[in-house]
């Protein structure tokens, strides 16, 4: 008998445990009394900045924007964009993977990244370049990645796409400038600048094989779960895989990228701008915000 009461506690215990961990995406755990968008609204309303959003479960078809159709500075989420230029010139053969890139004095830039602290005259290959661009977004291999195809091309690409607002303006911290970016009504986007739903469209065009190849756009995705900053979308998650991009600059912090979760692939874009404090921790409001809207989404989209 008190082996009998020990197990029956014991497998209490369990279902408690499991219960919990599935509680952030448990249907029963949602709040039914308030829309989504009244979530959204009553999340950011405390807010000190501007937020804009576009999310899509890409199982479902379920849509939520707020703010969906702004032209948001991309910081570092724009290379994504180019990312999927360098696929598309490999796979055109206007240039090779194995194609070296020489890593100069001269190339270094700061901020994300780590060839700036490398030797000089350390030689790269295409892909890599756009390798470390993306998994540690570094801003001297995107450069390099960028002299290579050019900003213009970028900016073709996302055109033939049937993107009108995703555009990359230059090089990170100048030089390279496309034709967009010499407009001076670009001048305060920076590196680039794209819409919410935008990026979302994008990202579902690649998960659902549709850039380039369907081969090249599986890579691509596998190449945006490698990433390794996850402070925003999906921080708070554990044991789900994420295919992102995140941006920072002083003021600002996006991530745009698909959450695979048993409601559903969540594509999301979210833009934090205008923040009057810089702070450079993991406790940034911004990036708490991502992370706490990322799990509203998830919870008002899925299935």
């Amino acid at each position: 008998m008190k082996v009998t009461t020990h197990l029956i506690r014991f497998l209490l215990l369990i279902s408690v445990a499991f219960a919990a961990q599935a509680q952030p995406f448990s249907k029963e755990n949602r709040d039914k009394t308030k829309s989504l968008d009244e979530r959204v609204r009553a999340k950011i309303a405390a807010f000190k900045g501007k937020v804009s959003i576009f999310a899509k479960n890409l199982d479902t078809g379920a849509t939520y924007g707020f703010g969906a159709d702004d032209r948001v500075r991309t910081a570092s989420t724009i290379k994504v964009a180019v990312m999927i230029e360098a696929f598309a010139q490999v796979a055109e053969g206007k240039v090779k993977w194995t194609d070296e890139v020489a890593l100069t004095k001269e190339k270094k830039v700061g901020g994300s990244g780590i060839l700036k602290d490398l030797s000089d005259n350390l030689r790269l290959t295409l892909r890599d370049a756009v390798t470390l661009m993306i998994i540690v977004s570094d801003n001297t291999a995107t450069n390099m990645a960028v002299d290579v195809l050019t900003a213009d091309a970028v900016n073709a690409r996302m055109e033939s796409l049937g993107l009108k607002e995703t555009r990359l303006m230059r090089k990170v911290l100048g030089g390279g400038d496309s034709k967009e970016g010499l407009l001076p009504e670009n001048k305060r986007f920076g590196l680039g600048r794209s819409s919410p739903r935008e990026m979302v469209t994008l990202l579902e065009k690649l998960e659902r094989g549709e850039v380039v190849s369907a081969a090249a756009s599986k890579e691509m995705i596998e190449l945006l779960k490698r990433q390794q900053f996850h402070e925003g979308i999906g921080r708070s998650l554990q044991g789900v895989v994420i295919a992102n991009k995140p941006g920072a600059l002083d003021a600002l912090r996006s991530d745009v990228g698909i959450i695979y979760t048993p409601l559903g692939r969540i594509a999301m874009a979210i833009t934090c701008d205008e923040m009057p404090e810089v702070i450079w921790t993991n406790d940034n409001p911004g990036l708490l915000m991502l992370n706490r809207l990322s799990e509203i989404l998830i919870d008002g989209l899925g299935k």
